[in-house]
């Protein structure tokens, strides 16, 4: 292990009640959230972080957090042999009967795990971002740079930085000059002028750098405790912030199509999306590289099988999983699904232990865990009756949340 592995403890901020992926977070915490048929969209944070080497991990957990700290601890399992660990942190109100305030708030109440390990740097990352990413190239430039904060930037076209907290740079195209939320009139890239700087949420800190900020937010009444708003702006007007060009990252195993991939899925549209861009010929985004896997845990189930007929075209399937002389297409199927005699799926997210009776229509909808959908019963062919029903999102998604009945009619 190279000494900035050795250097550097990792921080992931998983606390967010993710509002917007309703009925999803009803009863879990965003990250926890599960995605792609075999894994929690922590795991690809997760994985990015093991895969580069660094292996001192404390995710940062608040709301709803029994089934994140549960998976974490049954599935991150590291070798303590070698001082390796992946931990939940839940709030623990070292600082006073309260909750986390902000994502910055989160750090400074967990300091005592910075100065357990003092490392020389800190690798902040959020939980609920779908990507592939090597760290360590980005911990390098911050090394040789210099700089107390790095911050990972996307490049996106100018018209969908009011999206994003976008980063302005100055001419060198690093160092950053100011740091904005979701701009109306978003500032370009030097020398790319159709493309802005969107900040993904991640961070090197130099440690010494981050707890000094941390202290000085923690002081100011006005605050509103969060990296993106008040502490990243903080160290750019000090001059100490560059940014990072999530461009320039060269994962094993990526491909001129999928290199470069990285999805907020914050709405229930960008979840759907995100999973139609899993089960193309080509897919955007290939969960097949195992160069750099995403890694996670299914519990011990045979091989999907499918009978009577039963077919799937552009879907994956997940372990244990059943297609009886049904068709599914444009789908993603978790593990423990089972479909049964003359039912259509298309265009759909399944979750795992989801039933689908015969003769049954689920289009473009997402389908939580153990959801029962009784023969004949139609999902997303009538709008209107769904809207009454089940929520309904912006682009039509149709979503029937953990434990909601789906009647006939």
């Amino acid at each position: 292990m190279s000494v900035a592995n050795r250097d550097v403890l990792g921080i992931v901020l998983a606390g967010g009640e993710g509002k917007r992926l309703m009925p999803l977070t009803a009863d879990r915490a965003k990250p926890a959230v599960p995605f792609g048929g075999a894994y929690r969209l922590v795991d690809f944070v997760l994985s990015n972080l093991v895969n580069a080497g660094y292996l001192r991990i404390c995710v940062l957990t608040q709301y709803k957090s029994h089934s994140l700290d549960r998976h974490i601890t049954t599935t991150w399992r590291m070798s303590t042999l070698l001082g390796n660990y992946i931990t939940p942190v839940p709030a623990q109100q070292r600082l006073g009967p309260r909750w986390y305030t902000g994502s910055a708030d989160a750090i400074f109440q967990s300091l005592n795990l910075v100065y357990d390990e003092s490392p020389t740097y800190v690798v902040v990352f959020g939980a609920d971002h779908v990507y592939r990413m090597d760290p360590e190239q980005m911990v390098r430039q911050h090394i040789e740079s210099g700089a107390g904060v790095t911050v990972a930037g996307i490049r996106v076209p100018i018209d969908q930085g009011p999206q994003f907290g976008v980063i302005e740079t100055a001419s060198d195209g690093r160092t950053i000059e100011r740091f904005v939320e979701k701009p109306l009139d978003p500032p370009a890239i030097p020398g790319d002028p159709d493309n802005c700087y969107a900040s993904m949420g991640n961070y090197v800190f130099t440690t010494d750098v981050l707890v000094e900020a941390l202290r000085i937010d923690a002081a100011d009444e006005s605050s509103l405790h969060d990296m993106g708003t008040n502490i990243i702006p903080m160290l750019t007007a000090q001059g100490l912030a560059q940014v990072y060009d999530f461009d320039q990252n060269v994962v094993p195993g990526s491909t001129e199509r999928d290199k470069g991939y990285w999805r907020d899925v914050g709405t229930l549209d960008a979840y759907h999306d995100a999973h139609m861009d899993l089960v193309s010929v080509h897919p955007v985004f290939n969960l097949y590289n195992r160069q750099w896997p995403i890694l996670s845990h299914l519990p011990p189930l045979p091989p999907a099988k499918f009978v009577e007929g039963g077919n799937s075209h552009e879907s994956m399937v997940g372990a244990g999983s059943i297609v009886s002389g049904a068709h599914v297409r444009n789908s993603v199927l978790s593990y423990d699904v089972n479909i049964r005699e003359g039912a259509y799926v298309e265009g759909s997210v399944l979750m795992p232990g989801v039933r689908i009776g015969r003769g049954a229509v689920v289009r473009r909808a997402i389908l939580d865990k153990n959801v029962i959908v009784p023969d004949g019963a139609q999902i997303g062919v009538n709008p209107e009756s769904d809207r009454e029903r089940y929520t309904m999102s912006p682009g039509g998604i149709i979503v029937v949340g953990k434990g909601q009945k789906v009647e006939l009619g």
